[in-house]
């Protein structure tokens, strides 16, 4: 494995509340490049709320997130927005695609967030990224008119907007038929394997997890295996 991308030093988080609840404990984990992981265990025992962490969308309430060996607790928040731009590729459940939005102009929004590209630069790798995925020619439709596997394409298109090293995703098959939980997985398997990302994925989909590099399975909030998978060819 190569140097750690994101490393999760006995992080916690705790909603607080008259009866405060755990949603990670003490969790340790070092995340490197080029790795396929699948986070699991049963229902609410935390595997989103680690990802949120991993990710930065959440603050732990103890311990800390780097990311390329940088402190994200002692970050400001416009800096933890640009390490999200920059760094993260999100993918979730229910894709959150803005329906008003073309799929280009979806694809396009994180480029106009980050601000590096020019217009007429967004556009076209939005619409490049859309033709690698096979969605070319949808490019000017909204995504109420795609299928779900389709609109978890554009997902990941977005995703790879501003090219960042690492994609998360939650569940990005858990609303999926049988056919688009195989195409969507593979897509994502292949942004390791041709794209040469690290791709964290939260799946209760046992059969899935055992086709990844690596799973962190939690119980209750805490890292109970961190294991290598043995993946046939």
């Amino acid at each position: 494995m190569s140097a750690a991308l994101i490393e999760a030093r006995h992080v916690t988080r705790i909603l607080p509340g008259t009866v405060p609840v755990t949603l990670v404990r003490d969790v340790s984990v070092s995340i490197g490049g080029g790795e396929f992981i699948a986070i699991t265990g049963p229902s609410g025992s935390g595997k989103s709320s680690l990802l949120y962490l991993l990710g930065l969308l959440d603050l732990p309430t103890g311990g800390d997130v780097l990311i390329k060996g940088r402190s994200t607790t002692a970050m400001s928040e416009a800096e933890r927005t640009r390490a999200r731009l920059t760094l993260l590729g999100f993918v979730f459940q229910f894709h959150f695609l803005l329906p008003e939005f073309s799929l280009m102009e979806n694809v396009a929004l994180p480029m106009r967030a980050l601000g590096k590209l020019p217009p007429r630069e967004i556009l076209a790798r939005a619409e490049h990224l859309l033709a690698s995925f096979g969605l070319g020619e949808h490019r000017q439709k909204t995504p109420d008119q795609l299928s779900g596997g389709q609109r978890q394409r554009v997902a990941v298109a977005r995703a790879l907007a501003n090219d960042p090293p690492v994609i998360l995703a939650d569940e990005p098959t858990g609303s999926l038929d049988s056919i688009s939980t195989r195409q969507v997985f593979e897509l994502l398997r292949d942004l390791v394997t041709v794209y040469g990302k690290t791709v964290v994925a939260v799946t209760h989909d046992v059969e899935l997890a055992k086709q990844m590099h690596r799973r962190l399975h939690i119980v209750d909030g805490a890292l109970e295996k961190d294991e290598r998978m043995v993946v046939e060819a």
